[in-house]
């Protein structure tokens, strides 16, 4: 049986779907370069301040290292398929929601 969906007439709810995680999916990598690109412009401009300004001391690197440890993070969220935040805990989490919504 072929279901239209809100996606319109001659897609199912299975190809909505995947629409949906592709979309979804998307947005992940969006966020993730987004924050990878300020990160190198930021910390480079940083850089630059730091050594213009105090070369005895790179304070930069501080930021460098903290907000770098945000991006592995961040980069472990977004391409661990298995990890601890990966997609299975996201679809499992996903079901846990969703079945607690439909009880209460």
């Amino acid at each position: 049986m072929n279901t239209t969906t809100e996606s319109g007439p001659g897609h199912t709810d299975s190809e909505s779907e995947a629409f949906e995680r592709a979309r979804r999916r998307v947005g992940q990598l969006r966020g993730f370069y987004g924050n990878l690109f300020a990160y190198v412009v930021i910390i480079a401009f940083l850089a630059v301040l730091n050594l213009l300004t105090d070369p005895g001391y790179p304070w930069f690197l501080w930021a460098a290292a903290g907000w770098g440890l945000g991006i592995v993070l961040h980069a472990y969220a977004t391409f661990a398929e298995h990890g601890i935040l990966g997609r299975e805990w996201e679809e499992r989490k996903i079901r846990e929601i969703m079945e607690r919504d439909q009880r209460g």
